[in-house]
């Protein structure tokens, strides 16, 4: 196998995986080097959510893959928050249907093994090299190029690369950039669950301020297809394991849904967020992009992780595609910059959209407190007010500012 390419990837997630693909659809030659074993177990569900926008992407990068992934998710026609037991707001969307061939749906949501599954043929569709359980050790940065060498010594030779190796990025490391912001002290458990067929719940997305059967605390039911996700978010003075272990899921999971969940349980997990971005999404010789989880981590409130790590992506094989065609050094630098700086300021962006759906979830002040205890005794004579507990844990909606680039 060549081991000269334009473009090494680094990391197979579905990141990476769009990466390699928007390359390879222009015609840019490129391998993904993966650490993991091909087909090696990956825990949990993950990234579930895809907006409209990543699903338009996707298309674009190849042609009925957006499609793919909306008839292969499902999309809850309806949403609803309650404040201690009492519905605070509701809304239908009425029928939903992810079927129409002319048409993308707003949203869908399905088990990210199934999303990097389909990204991943189409993929071999195009023709991508893959390299599998081969860790990257070593970046080499030149004005000319990188040198990338893997666990096994093997060396490949590049004119660019784009990190897409996850939280603890060894291209990150390789490459001099560091995580900017602060880490929440806040434990949050995810538990994913498997639906029953024969007799399935509603697909509803529901949001529990302060579960009257779980003290204080707040639930969230997420369905994707095939399953659900629950997550509860513990108190500040309680015991994660108590939660946490299986003998404590299988305790308060019944107070949360139906009993038969409790022998549907496949993936259990607790986390603390990180709310970081890179210090620039580029190196100082314009050779490395980074994109996904080794630019930012975010609280998952809105969704924002895939769904920036797909357009970062998409825009960094832009500034790529125009760094190749670049006439001098200072236009392929530009090139590159144009790309790292969009992606930065998105970036930050949702950093600040997600840390404000924390601030919203958390309750951690007395502010914030009383104006959701104003809002839920006050919803029904302002029903707006309902709709501002519902939005308020995904932070805003609208997106990052449009930005002018001469790309």
């Amino acid at each position: 196998m060549d081991k000269n390419v334009e473009v090494v990837v680094v990391g197979s997630g579905p990141v990476g995986l769009t990466a390699a693909l928007a390359l390879q659809n222009k015609g840019i030659s490129c391998v993904v080097i993966e650490a993991e074993e091909k087909d090696a177990p990956r825990a949990g569900s993950r990234a579930i959510y895809l907006h409209n926008a990543t699903l338009k992407l996707l298309e674009e990068a190849s042609k009925g893959l957006g499609f793919t992934l909306a008839k292969n998710g499902v999309i809850w026609p309806i949403k609803r928050t309650l404040y201690r037991g009492k519905e605070v707001y509701v809304r239908n969307y009425g029928v939903t249907d992810t079927q129409d061939p002319n048409r993308l749906p707003h949203f869908t949501s399905l088990h990210q093994h199934a999303i990097e599954k389909h990204i991943y043929e189409a993929c071999l569709k195009s023709g991508v090299q893959f390299i599998y359980g081969q860790p990257v050790t070593e970046l080499e940065i030149a004005a000319e190029g990188v040198q990338v060498t893997t666990k096994n010594g093997d060396v490949w030779k590049a004119k660019y690369v784009i990190g897409c190796d996850g939280g603890r990025s060894v291209v990150r490391q390789e490459a001099g950039l560091t995580f900017e912001g602060p880490r929440t002290h806040d434990t949050f458990l995810v538990v994913d669950v498997t639906e029953d067929e024969e007799n399935p719940l509603p697909i509803e997305r529901v949001f529990h301020y302060q579960h009257p059967a779980m003290g204080r605390r707040n639930v969230m039911h997420v369905p994707f297809k095939g399953g659900w996700r629950v997550d509860l978010q513990l108190l500040a003075d309680d015991k994660e394991e108590d939660f946490s272990s299986i003998e404590g899921v299988k305790e308060w999971l019944p107070k949360v849904m139906d009993q038969k969940y409790v022998d549907r349980i496949t993936w259990v997990s607790s986390y603390r967020f990180h709310q970081v971005v890179v210090d620039s999404f580029t190196d100082e010789k314009r050779r490395v992009l980074l994109a996904g989880e080794a630019a930012h981590l975010f609280a998952p409130f809105g969704a924002r992780g895939l769904n920036s790590g797909v357009p970062d992506a998409i825009i960094a094989v832009r500034g790529i595609q125009h760094a190749l065609q670049a006439d001098n050094e200072e236009q392929r630098q530009e090139a590159i910059d144009v790309a790292a700086k969009e992606r930065r300021i998105a970036a930050l962006w949702n950093r600040d959209g997600s840390t404000t759906a924390l601030h919203h979830i958390q309750g951690d002040s007395p502010e914030m407190n009383m104006k959701r205890e104003l809002a839920s005794s006050l919803v029904s004579i302002v029903p707006r007010l309902g709709r501002w507990l519902d939005e308020g844990p995904y932070g805003p909606k609208f997106g990052p500012p449009e930005l002018t680039t001469k790309y």
